[in-house]
């Protein structure tokens, strides 16, 4: 790749869309070709989910004020961050894929501009309702509250937002994000 052309894949999408196993799929399908970053959260390790580095809220907040992160936001109770290796990567021409909030999105756009391609995983209620329930951490008054948000947030997506279904098999979702990036100009 020439340097400095590489992209920033902001994935998006609601709790149980099934975020963190596609991502896990691009590091095993993409390799060298397409570099997952780690997020920093102040949430343990050991909570499940994705692989992530854990920092204390001290942690965190040093962190960010000797400018060590490339974006960071809070939600849901807890911090989560990008670092600045991520620039590093895309400045040697690499793409780079990172989970990201939805919420975040514009100050990511504002960040990154053309190199960001904003990336939601979407579930259709039905499928997402019956994986929120499996998980068994909410209330059915959470989960309803999920899924209103879900859907409405997924409308308020800028047009050039890649929307991948991952409804159904991963391999399907796969599929999706490579026709999505085979159509990108070189």
């Amino acid at each position: 790749m020439n340097s400095g052309t590489g992209r920033l894949f902001y994935v998006m999408g609601p709790s149980g869309a099934g975020k963190d196993s596609f991502m896990q799929a691009v590091r095993e399908h993409f390799g060298a070709r397409l570099l997952v970053a780690h997020r920093y959260i102040t949430r343990a390790a050991s909570a499940g989910g994705e692989n992530h580095i854990e920092l204390s809220e001290p942690e965190f907040s040093t962190r960010q004020a000797l400018g060590l992160f490339a974006l960071s936001w809070a939600a849901n109770g807890h911090h989560y961050a990008v670092g600045r290796e991520i620039e590093s990567w895309l400045a040697a021409g690499l793409d780079v894929m990172v989970n990201g909030s939805r919420e975040y999105l514009p100050q990511a756009q504002a960040r990154f501009a053309e190199r960001l391609v904003p990336v939601m995983i979407c579930v259709d209620s039905e499928t997402l309702g019956r994986r929120l329930r499996a998980r068994g951490r909410e209330s059915e008054a959470d989960i309803t509250r999920r899924l209103e948000r879900a859907s409405a947030l997924t409308l308020a997506l800028p047009a050039g937002a890649w929307r991948l279904d991952n409804s159904g098999a991963l391999s399907d979702t796969l599929r999706q994000f490579r026709r999505y990036q085979q159509a990108l100009p070189a």
